[in-house]
């Protein structure tokens, strides 16, 4: 394992494959051992309250996806069971599209796929996000009724939608 900068250890490469001309570039996927909080901007827009983020961030593991600069974090957690979850995925906004989160999701199941039987996320039921997951192999799971309402100081909206109940999705690994 190759040490880099700021606690960071490089873990992994992804390759991004463009359909049409089969251009490959390499990114490189590194644990964020020290200074998550350097990455805030990318956390919020997953999950815009800092505090639920707190809840989650120590004690989760984090990784950046590098590709000239940072383009995407996630932060996954073991809640047991042989379940991790992902606590927050976020690709900045100008990049999205590209591949960055996908490929962050591929990084997690090769990774831990020796160690846990499925990988599972919640969120809000969005017309951005649901069907993202779904892409990548996810299935519907279970709701948490009102988690936004009943953990959120103020009203959470995704691509014009109040989110009200957590959706759970599961993908086996």
């Amino acid at each position: 394992m190759m040490n880099g900068r700021n606690g960071q250890s490089l873990i992994g490469i992804a390759h991004l494959i463009k359909e049409n001309n089969i251009e490959v570039r390499t990114m490189d996927i590194k644990e964020v051992k020290e200074g998550k909080k350097q990455y805030l901007n990318l956390l919020l827009l997953a999950d815009e309250q800092e505090n639920m983020i707190d809840r989650y961030l120590t004690n989760g593991t984090m990784y950046v996806l590098e590709d000239d600069g940072v383009k995407a974090e996630c932060v996954v957690l073991d809640v047991g069971g042989g379940v991790l979850e992902i606590k927050n995925i976020a690709t900045d906004p100008q990049f999205h599209g590209k591949g960055y989160g996908r490929a962050l999701i591929e990084f997690i199941i090769k990774k831990y796929k020796s160690d846990y039987s499925i990988l599972q996320v919640g969120t809000g039921d969005s017309p951005s996000t649901i069907p993202f997951y779904e892409k990548c192999g996810f299935i519907r799971s279970h709701i948490i009724k009102n988690f936004f309402a009943d953990n959120y100081d103020h009203p959470i909206y995704d691509g014009g939608v109040k989110l009200i109940d957590m959706i759970y999705l599961r993908k086996n690994i």
